[in-house]
């Protein structure tokens, strides 16, 4: 079954335009979910509308409103939204470009993934994305999703492209009132170099799959054997040793650590590769005891 697309319209830069679809990137289905139940019938609750003077109501008789005051609201329909209509309701206008070093992490938001809609389409989204990719650029531009226009990055990503929304700066709150009690501070040289012997030590590429969220595999056991009507092990906190000094740590940390772990797919394949030496290191010293055994057949003859 096909994916299903968040947002269709066109991909525009100046007169140049595609349709494209627009997917998210990132799914939470294969995470751990609970339902509300009543604690003795166990009965699954229903979340309904309630209305403080008229109880209990019908979902379609519910509408839309603004509070521009304390419990004053003015109510917006279908039509009012209808009315403010803008170009990037149906069209992710490129306004500008620029070097993806130049976007902060903390203004990126929800990621999706950008396609041509349909065989037309194509050519002039492969020539768009491969023009990004060889100048090293981003795309900026604006899309209305959920009642909501937003900015979003565009680049390049395999044969498609990556979208991002992108925060409004007044959503991002200002380091100022977190860190401006922090001293910058010069710290102590040998600790410095300590500590970046240690970072260099557990350096490593990269590799998503090597880190398995264990809370949830924990959880998932414990469901399992309370499914099966066990008593679910409690598994211990690990103990932590009281740590006299930074300087101390930092050298047991340097004698103690070991290379990052190696994810399951490297684990594989570097046993893949020792049986297949075992293998071929095994096999001439085969062909040499059985050489030696028909000379020694031929001697006795």
């Amino acid at each position: 079954m096909a994916p299903r697309a968040s947002w269709k319209g066109h991909l525009k830069l100046s007169l140049v335009s595609c349709p494209v679809r627009l997917y998210p990137a990132t799914t939470a289905s294969n995470r751990i979910s609970f339902n509300q139940l009543h604690k003795d019938t166990h009965n699954r609750i229903n979340l309904k509308p309630v209305d403080p003077e008229l109880g209990l109501v019908e979902r379609s008789d519910l509408v839309k409103g603004y509070e521009y005051e304390d419990n004053k609201y003015v109510i917006l329909d279908d039509e009012d939204f209808d009315a403010v209509r803008i170009e990037s309701n149906h069209t992710m206008n490129i306004e500008a470009f620029v070097s993806a070093d130049e976007v902060d992490v903390i203004y990126q938001d929800s990621p999706y993934y950008l396609a041509p809609d349909g065989k037309m389409a194509e050519e002039t989204f492969i020539v768009l994305r491969e023009a990004m990719r060889d100048k090293g650029k981003l795309a900026i531009a604006r899309l209305v999703m959920s009642s909501r226009e937003r900015i979003v990055a565009i680049s390049p990503r395999d044969n498609g492209m990556f979208v991002s929304t992108l925060r409004n700066p007044s959503e991002v709150r200002s380091t100022t009132a977190y860190f401006e009690g922090i001293p910058k501070g010069e710290p102590d040289k040998e600790m410095l170099q300590l500590a970046e012997q240690l970072i260099d030590q557990k350096t490593t590429a990269f590799d998503p799959s090597a880190y398995e969220d264990r809370y949830e595999t924990a959880l998932m056991e414990m469901i399992k054997t309370k499914i099966a009507g066990e008593k679910p092990v409690i598994a211990a906190e690990p103990s932590r040793g009281n740590v006299i000094n930074l300087m101390d740590a930092l050298k047991q940390s340097l004698s103690q650590s070991k290379p990052p772990a190696q994810s399951q797919t490297r684990k594989r394949t570097a046993s893949a590769g020792k049986k297949t030496t075992k293998s071929a290191a095994a096999k001439p010293a085969a062909e040499s005891g059985g050489t030696r055994r028909r000379t020694a057949t031929k001697k006795s003859a």
